[in-house]
């Protein structure tokens, strides 16, 4: 029953009639737990709110549907104003964004572009941009966009996922890069050919990739919510004597809260991830996807 909901819920994500209706009706049964509003304002707010108790966050303007040059310029400058806002509120927030909101499906150059606008702009303000990975369809051209960028930029970033069978290759690839890597499970639902299908498999990859860039000694957020993989990351680091400075634990935003203020108070840096914006429920199926007890929840509001 779960695998089925899994899917069902994987299914809708990509639904580009499912995702109108969500825009139409807003953030219905149980979706504002998840996405901090649908305004850049209503971000702020949400970040600020966690500053006040020790968390920084990352922003993300949500949008997976770009189908014209026109919505991509669109999805930039929401990037660049999230940036600038940021700046002028104070809050200690970084930025995250995909790229095929930026034009990735339409033209690799009209993307690119894309990305050299608001890293300029995150650079003006002394700001860190990190690109999210998409499903494997994305994977390859995402990581060579990445280190085209690296080639004149610092202040990127990029999602490596731990299912995937190639992640260890790709993690010795981007060792010459000094790449600061966010590291996750993955939340996209692919071939057997291409990912682990065994979560204890992808557990067990997901520890040898914080491992390894870990001690290649490169700056390395931990997202999981998964508190076996959180407390091997702090037996690991404590008995490889590696700084405090040289990682982070990241979250979701709405997701762990108690768990998120507990690594605050031992002293860990932890990053929530904050989405926001009126396409937000590509992103939502895919927290309902992962953990059945975010189905319960908004089944609940619902009814209430």
């Amino acid at each position: 029953m779960e695998h089925i909901m899994k899917n069902m819920f994987q299914s809708l994500g990509k639904s580009r009639t499912a995702n109108r209706l969500a825009k139409k009706y807003g953030l219905r049964f149980g979706a504002a737990r998840f996405v901090a509003g649908e305004t850049t304002q209503q971000s702020i707010e949400a970040v600020r709110g966690l500053n006040q108790d020790g968390r920084v966050a990352t922003l993300d303007h949500l949008g997976e549907f770009v189908f014209s040059e026109e919505e991509a310029l669109e999805s930039a400058a929401m990037c660049i104003q999230t940036l600038d806002a940021i700046a002028s509120s104070g809050v200690k927030s970084n930025l995250s964004l995909k790229m095929t909101s930026l034009g990735l499906d339409i033209s690799r150059e009209l993307c690119v572009n894309n990305m050299k606008r608001i890293l300029d702009r995150a650079r003006q303000h002394g700001n860190f941009v990190r690109i999210d990975m998409e499903d494997y369809a994305h994977c390859q051209i995402s990581l060579d966009i990445y280190r085209e960028l690296r080639q004149e930029y610092d202040n990127v970033g990029i999602v490596i996922q731990a299912y995937l069978f190639r992640t260890m290759q790709d993690i010795d690839d981007l060792h010459a890069f000094g790449a600061n890597l966010r590291l996750v499970k993955g939340a996209y639902k692919e071939s057997p050919q291409v990912a682990f299908p065994e979560k204890s498999a992808v557990d067990e990859n997901y520890k040898k990739i914080i491992q390894k860039h870990l001690l290649n000694g490169h700056y390395t957020a931990i997202a999981s919510h998964d508190e076996a993989i959180i407390h091997f990351t702090k037996e690991f680091v404590s008995s490889n004597r590696i700084s405090i400075e040289q990682f982070e634990f990241q979250m979701l935003y709405g997701i762990c809260e108690d768990l998120q203020k507990q690594l605050v108070k031992e002293g860990y840096r932890v990053r929530v991830y904050v989405p926001y914006g009126v396409d937000w429920f590509g992103y939502f199926m895919r927290r309902l996807a992962e953990r059945p007890a975010n189905v319960w929840f908004v089944l609940k509001n619902m009814f209430k």
